[in-house]
């Protein structure tokens, strides 16, 4: 089904990396670097700036009428609410003052959206963009999927709604469309999409070449998902691409470096951004066992197993194959930042990790922070008598299993 190739693309939490994460006005500005058709906008980072590019957009670009969007990494901005008390992050007005005085009740203040958390998400920027009006709503994406091996197209003539509704409700109004990653999309393929979308008469042409633009963009950045929700038909007759978001291959970046470096990290968890800048893997959760582990398989099994036991894993924490002294200690202390960590849960199978050089980097976390916090570790493989001999002689309070299944139970008993 169309909601599973999706969801396939989607990073959710739990999730195995952090996701590059463009805000709408920088994807918008990819689309329109591959001639994609956009909305004309300007951005604004205060209420004097976006006063100025209303009157440019109103004077100089034709716009008759400004839509004016809060910038940020979540969904649901048109019925959100603000920290400063205003309703709603997307704001139609004529009045460049106005345009100003909305814009200054945004940016400074948290935007609280059904995707955001309770606190919501900070909002530096705005999109003062010409307001155009949409006759005909569709939806688009283009995503890479595991099971085709390639590319697909996922469409529907019922846009500008939650496509797994439609999915759900209204199956057969969701297509399907591999794509040869070798050939693209032809032209002929391309239209019948377009009439697939139910687009008539001039804007079935439209439509494809906007397709074959969207897939040029596709391949050219590296994406793994484009979609673009509404793809849409304006009262003249454009066809136009309303919204959108991208997401990359993280594999890519070395040929990316450009979009990587625009990525914006004002909504990330300062402890996530640490971790990456020192090749670890970390997502906080909401548990209390922390959770230092070496491959995301094992990652998800250790804290699979300590919920089986009644636990509640505080983070996923991957240190990767390649793993050093440092950045053992430096995982040590991420893990205590988190005031709600009341254990430790080292869980390593040592196949291309040396099991030696966890263990010394353990040793010198703990003497190096005082760790105070019980600590249960697990070390299987390579040199694994060795980093367990260092454990026993190092002086220090660590719990020290073989089995995993007892582990994960003597962790949760210590915070029970």
């Amino acid at each position: 089904m169309a909601t599973s190739l999706l969801r396939r693309t989607r990073c959710l939490k739990p999730c195995l990396a952090r996701c590059l994460n463009l805000q709408e006005y920088q994807s918008k500005g990819l689309m329109d670097k591959y001639g994609v058709t956009i909305q004309p906008f300007l951005v604004a980072n205060s209420g004097s700036d976006a006063t100025e590019k209303a009157h440019i957009m109103l004077n100089e670009r034709g716009a008759e009428e400004i839509v004016l969007k809060a910038q940020i990494l979540a969904g649901g901005r048109g019925k959100g609410t603000f920290s400063s008390g205003l309703k709603g992050g997307v704001k139609l007005s004529k009045e460049p003052v106005e345009i100003g005085q909305l814009t200054d009740q945004m940016i400074g203040y948290n935007l609280v959206t059904k995707q955001t958390s309770a606190q919501g998400s900070p909002v530096s920027n705005v999109m003062v963009a010409k307001a155009l009006n949409i006759v005909k709503e569709t939806y688009l994406a283009i995503v890479l999927d595991r099971a085709y091996g390639g590319p697909v197209i996922v469409a529907s003539p019922d846009g500008g709604v939650d496509i797994e509704e439609v999915a759900e409700k209204t199956p057969e109004r969701v297509f399907k469309i591999p794509v040869d990653i070798f050939a693209g999309i032809s032209d002929d393929a391309a239209v019948d999409l377009a009439q697939k979308l139910e687009f008539e008469g001039d804007a079935v042409g439209q439509a494809a070449t906007e397709i074959k633009k969207l897939y040029e963009l596709f391949i050219g950045v590296d994406a793994t998902q484009v979609e673009v929700n509404p793809f849409g038909l304006t009262d003249q007759n454009e066809v136009v691409c309303f919204d959108a978001k991208i997401n990359f291959d993280d594999n890519a970046q070395f040929r990316q470096k450009e979009i990587f470096a625009m990525e914006d990290t004002s909504e990330s968890d300062p402890r996530e951004l640490e971790a990456a800048e020192h090749d670890l893997n970390y997502i906080a959760m909401e548990g209390n066992i922390a959770c230092l582990v070496n491959g995301a398989g094992l990652a998800m099994a250790t804290m699979d197993i300590i919920q089986l036991h009644g636990g509640s894993p505080a983070n996923f924490l991957d240190v990767g194959g390649k793993v050093q002294e440092s950045q053992v200690e430096k995982a040590f202390n991420l893990l205590t930042k988190d005031p709600a960590v009341r254990a430790i849960f080292v869980n390593i199978f040592g196949g291309i990790v040396d099991c030696k050089v966890i263990a010394t980097g353990i040793i010198n976390a703990c003497n190096k922070t005082g760790l105070e916090l019980p600590l249960v570790v697990r070390l299987k493989g390579a040199n694994m008598e060795a980093a367990r001999e260092l454990l026993a002689n190092s002086g220090l309070d660590i719990a020290a299993y073989d089995e995993l299944d007892e582990a994960a139970g003597a962790v949760v008993e210590f915070v029970k």
